[in-house]
């Protein structure tokens, strides 16, 4: 027995290496998308001046959307993050924590395979699993998302309740709350599993956890920051065929079912079921199952809402998913600890790797602006720190360490310069949500104003207040 311990050492020594190596190129890989002008001000930009104005003792408030950063989605953890802001203000601190928080989720998840009598093998096999996700390599790509960081914390969750530790427990949900309104069904998820499991005081104190952090967000944080019941609100956004506010959503789901009936695309939420789960289900069975419950909430509210990334592996919104699948084919593997490696499932795994995600996007899509790089950068480094600043979206997060940034949108109003020191901006390529038509008038303005103003042969224009 004592001789398996320095083995067991040894093998958890090479995981933390190999956690290492996959965050060093999860965070290359998305440090060169955003060096790459791809990266954009939703959601990288946003996150990035919310912090930047915390760490900076000023009110969290978005100048491009207004909104307070708890107002957002109730992330009480961004306050934390501005820690590192006030020594180095960068949004690399967000880049290099996401990929870290995505690649050494692999650690917990590690302990629970052991936790569950895998040899080391199979715990290997675990967590190559996690990392070949498709929906990871994705979320990674995919600007910047708090609910990231709670990753290692859901994993963790899965060690602490099976070794019977529940103020653990408790103490990762409630992280995991506080990264994102949204993980309330993760953690109500938990609390089905323990139902099922009839573990009822575990089970009642997730669904607890859960259901009054929803009734604090929405009936006090939200309203309170915005004068209006406008958390409610964004939430019913999802689902408006159900109502406009929360609660008419939570009463016509249950009285009024026809309504999902004639609404929700049935065949694509068929294949959204196929994608979350075809890398993996192989290696399922019935011991999977309970842990496979956990996810009933969460894939059920992606299946009826009306927003479509919310049911594919490019956006982050299935990332809780990918734990849930990867601790339900640990359960699947212990059923039966002597059997052969499953060499043609971890294949198949990578192949479909290879299909979903998306780093092919580095060939082609990545490279559009690559002609764009020197003179954006040119332009980037002429503008001073303290200026207020309308770009494109996809220049924003590289500015978005000041008070006032934001961007072009295609809506009917005036176009003032009045609060404006600086434009940043392509015709050529107006970026999301806005247009060159825009853009072109921000420029006539400004220029009748007789602002300075430069110009690139690619089309960018830089003007500046004299």
């Amino acid at each position: 027995m004592l001789s398996k311990v320095p083995v067991r050492i040894f093998l958890q020594k090479k995981i933390n290496i190999a956690s290492f190596l996959v965050f060093l190129f999860f965070w290359t890989c998305s440090g060169l998308r955003h060096f790459l002008l791809n990266s954009n001000a939703y959601d990288l930009g946003l996150f990035d001046q919310w912090i930047w104005l915390v760490s900076k003792g000023l009110p969290p408030y978005s100048s491009m959307e207004g909104v307070h950063l708890l107002a957002d989605h109730g992330a009480w953890v961004l306050y934390f993050a501005a820690l590192p802001y006030k020594f180095y203000p960068s949004l690399q601190w967000l880049l290099a924590t996401q990929a870290a928080c995505l690649s050494f989720t692999a650690i917990p998840i590690w302990f629970v395979g052991r936790q569950a009598g895998l040899t080391g093998k199979f715990c290997w096999l675990v967590c190559l699993l996690w990392w070949l996700q498709p929906v990871v390599f994705n979320a990674n790509l995919f600007d910047f998302h708090p609910e990231v960081w709670a990753m290692p914390a859901l994993a963790g969750s899965y060690w602490a309740n099976r070794a019977n530790k529940p103020w653990i427990w408790i103490s990762l949900l409630l992280f995991l709350l506080g990264c994102r309104d949204g993980l309330v069904l993760v953690v109500a998820g938990l609390g089905i599993e323990q139902a099922f499991r009839r573990r009822w005081a575990w089970s009642a104190s997730a669904i607890g956890l859960a259901l009054a952090w929803l009734a604090f967000l929405n009936r006090l944080v939200y309203p309170l920051l915005t004068g209006t019941n406008a958390g409610p609100k964004a939430a019913a956004n999802l689902f408006p065929y159900l109502g406009n506010t929360l609660d008419e959503v939570l009463i016509n789901l249950i009285t009024k079912p026809n309504l999902l009936i004639s609404n929700v695309d049935w065949g694509g939420g068929l294949i959204y079921l196929l994608l979350i789960s075809i890398a993996v289900f192989p290696l399922w069975r019935n011991a999977s199952i309970p842990v496979l419950l956990g996810s009933i909430p969460l894939v059920f509210v992606n299946l009826i809402s009306q927003e479509a990334p919310q049911r594919t592996l490019i956006h982050h919104y299935s990332l809780p998913i990918a734990v849930i699948v990867i601790i339900a084919v640990i359960d699947g593997l212990a059923v039966k600890i002597k059997q052969p490696f499953p060499l043609k499932a971890l294949a198949w795994s990578a192949v479909c790797w290879a299909a979903l995600a998306k780093p092919w996007f580095f060939t082609g899509p990545y490279l559009a602006r690559f002609d764009s790089v020197v003179p954006v950068y040119q332009a980037l480094n002429s503008i001073p720190d303290s200026s207020r600043v309308i770009t494109t979206s996809y220049l924003v997060p590289h500015l978005s360490n000041r008070s006032n940034i934001n961007f072009p949108r295609d809506i009917d109003r005036p176009i003032t310069l009045e609060n404006v020191d600086v434009l940043l901006l392509n015709p050529k390529d107006p970026g999301w949500a806005s247009s060159s038509q825009s853009q072109i008038d921000y420029l006539l303005t400004a220029r009748k104003a007789k602002w300075n103003c430069k110009t690139w042969p690619i089309g960018l224009e830089l003007c500046q207040r004299p």
